[in-house]
């Protein structure tokens, strides 16, 4: 029999009753915290990312600044592709680009699937190096990665994209390529996560970032959910809560929670209590305050984060969290000061 999880996050993953409300933030770890811009003036992204000492000292700042009940490993999304055979750098001011993106059907042919320890190494081993600085502390990493759909588009588009033309348009004109595409992703962000797992993460986190932006319920159901719902029950393996999370996705959300995950993350354009009924309460919930409330007074902030508690009733299996990453003009004493409100009222 396995026993309970003790750490408030974990327990809330798995709808069990917890002392007070969780609280972590998407991009904790990162561009509002100056102990981060220090670091970022040194190294690269990719620098920061491939240096698991470094990693793990980003992935460290926020823990122990704040009274957060999870820690989630300082990387991105994107660095999987470069094993699989594309070119990624990180733009100042543009974000990131892929110099060598997919085009054909024969693109997609030449991508190569490797193990994650071979690709990923850097970012399983300061996994190991956080979760040894965080087991006394009884905090709990999450790992993560890319879903499907959103890895694709950035392959396709060469980055970031407002109308994903070329992404919707191989989509459409290469159903056997993007079929090959798809799952070559699937397998080798299966991998990835599982070693996450392995190498320490208590929870794992899938980021679908643009498939509810770019596409309607018809070409979600179609071309996404298939893939999506292969990600997530190869994650049954992992041992650990998985949580889905996208954005823009509130006119199909069902269809999102029926993929697969034991916690549906949710963005801010919808009430948590409506998210809650669509994806139901047999899964837990994560979110939802925008985080450009974190720029408001505190009583505004204050308002709009008794607003999402108040929606959740309560109920086992909430997990506070924002409705997407925290921006870089965040206020700091504003992060410290909603996770300590969180935990105060509902303790």
């Amino acid at each position: 029999m396995i026993a309970e999880p003790t750490a408030p996050f974990l327990r809330a993953c798995r709808r069990l009753p917890t002392d007070y409300t969780p609280v972590w933030f998407m991009r904790q770890a990162g561009r509002y915290m100056p102990e981060y811009m220090a670091l970022k003036e040194k190294y690269t992204m990719l620098e920061r990312i491939n240096t698991p000492t470094l990693a793990a000292e980003i992935t460290m700042q926020p823990i122990n600044a704040f009274n957060l009940d999870a820690a989630i490993i300082f990387s991105d999304i994107l660095p999987p592709l470069i094993g699989m055979g594309l070119d990624l750098e990180f733009v100042g001011g543009v974000g990131p680009r892929l110099n060598k993106s997919i085009h054909s059907a024969q693109d997609v042919a030449d991508l190569v699937t490797p193990p994650a320890a071979e690709i990923m190494g850097p970012t399983l081993e300061a996994i190991k190096l956080v979760t040894a600085e965080l087991a006394p502390r009884g905090i709990p990493l999450i790992g993560f990665s890319g879903a499907p759909f959103t890895l694709a588009s950035y392959a396709i588009e060469g980055g970031g994209s407002k109308n994903y033309l070329k992404a919707k348009s191989f989509m459409y004109n290469e159903p056997a390529a993007w079929d090959q595409l798809m799952n070559k992703l699937v397998a080798v962000q299966a991998d990835y996560l599982l070693e996450q797992a392995r190498a320490g993460a208590a929870a794992l986190q899938v980021f679908d970032s643009w498939a509810g932006h770019a596409l309607s319920k018809l070409d979600y159901v179609r071309y996404v959910r298939p893939y999506n719902t292969q990600l997530f029950q190869k994650l049954e393996k992992a041992g650990v809560p998985v949580i889905n999370f996208s954005t823009g996705t509130s006119s199909y959300l069902a269809e999102v929670a029926a993929c697969g995950g034991d916690v549906i993350g949710i963005d801010w354009q919808m009430p948590l209590d409506w998210a809650w009924q669509q994806i139901g309460h047999d899964k837990a919930i994560q979110g939802n305050l925008d985080p450009v409330a974190l720029l408001a007074p505190w009583p505004e902030l204050k308002a709009r984060a008794d607003d999402v508690l108040n929606r959740a009733a309560g109920r086992s299996g909430h997990i506070f969290n924002l409705g997407h990453g925290l921006f870089p003009s965040v206020p700091v004493d504003n992060v410290r000061r909603v996770i300590d409100y969180v935990h105060e009222r509902t303790s």
